[in-house]
């Protein structure tokens, strides 16, 4: 189930706008009221090899907490999750597509994942993609939340979230459900061939630490859930969590970690704190 949510959370770092940013994914945060550094790295939820490297570790170190998008320790998780999952106001596949599609998705899913779409007919299209995740990479799944939290654990820290799974979920519910479909339909007609293509790349992109060419590949991405949807996905959450990041950090020595995604852009989480006069440099 972690592996699914992680995979989910994945979904949200998708398109923005460039920003000319220093190769890296660490930042250091400091000034305007700010008495020890915080930090704020760029993450890829789920990956082939999230091995935390020396400047990372470091950082843990020297802080006092973790903030991640959200809290993943809450033991209200799943089933946070599971009710976050469902469409509103009774809405189904099975009457958005075509017949000949629903059947196509059965088909599809029947054969990945040993289920009938049939059982997913009211929960939300890109969130249903996202069991699909294995399937899209040749190595066993890797997440630097996971990692991030593991050291976490160890200092005896604890584990926070700048917004609830419920605030999380609730962004598939602006995105057209339409849209949703139409792309997981895509997605099964051809097997997932341009996923994995597409995933792949994002995976190496990612390995660059380079956020602008991050960025670049993200708002490449053909699907019209990212592509079409900045605001939603990206903006609107980057403004929602700058004064969060700005009291936790006044008040105590944080690691913030948010998808890579959030970081770059004239929006980004990067721009967004500098143009309130915090300094935000990269950490090589």
């Amino acid at each position: 189930m972690k592996k699914i949510l992680f995979a989910i959370i994945a979904l949200f770092t998708i398109g923005a706008s460039a920003q000319k940013l220093d190769k890296s994914l660490l930042w250091k945060i400091t000034g305007n009221g700010i008495k020890q550094p915080s930090y704020l790295f760029g993450t890829m939820h789920i990956t082939c090899d999230a091995t935390l490297d020396e400047n990372v570790l470091t950082a843990l170190d020297s802080t006092r907490q973790l903030y991640l998008e959200m809290d993943m320790d809450d033991p209200a998780l799943k089933s946070e999750m599971m009710k976050g999952m469902m469409m509103k106001d009774g809405k189904k596949i099975s009457t958005m597509v075509k017949e000949e599609d629903f059947a196509v998705l059965d088909t599809f899913f029947k054969k990945e994942l040993g289920v009938s779409v049939k059982l997913m007919d009211n929960l939300k299209p890109a969130l249903i993609s996202m069991s699909l995740i294995a399937k899209m990479i040749d190595c066993p799944l890797q997440s630097y939340e996971e990692e991030l939290m593991k050291i976490t654990h160890e200092q005896k820290e604890e584990v926070y979230g700048l917004e609830t799974i419920e605030e999380q979920m609730a962004v598939f519910d602006q995105v057209p459900y339409e849209v949703q479909v139409e792309e997981l339909v895509k997605t099964a007609k051809d097997n997932m061939e341009h996923d994995k293509v597409e995933f792949q790349k994002v995976m190496e992109v990612y390995n660059s630490k380079d956020l602008n060419e991050i960025m670049k590949a993200m708002n490449e991405s053909e699907n019209k859930i990212y592509g079409d949807n900045d605001d939603i996905l990206l903006t609107n959450r980057n403004k929602n969590w700058i004064p969060k990041i700005e009291e936790i950090a006044k008040t105590t020595p944080t690691f913030f970690a948010v998808g890579a995604a959030h970081l770059g852009g004239k929006e980004g989480v990067i721009m967004l704190l500098r143009k309130k006069g915090y300094t935000v440099e990269a950490v090589k």
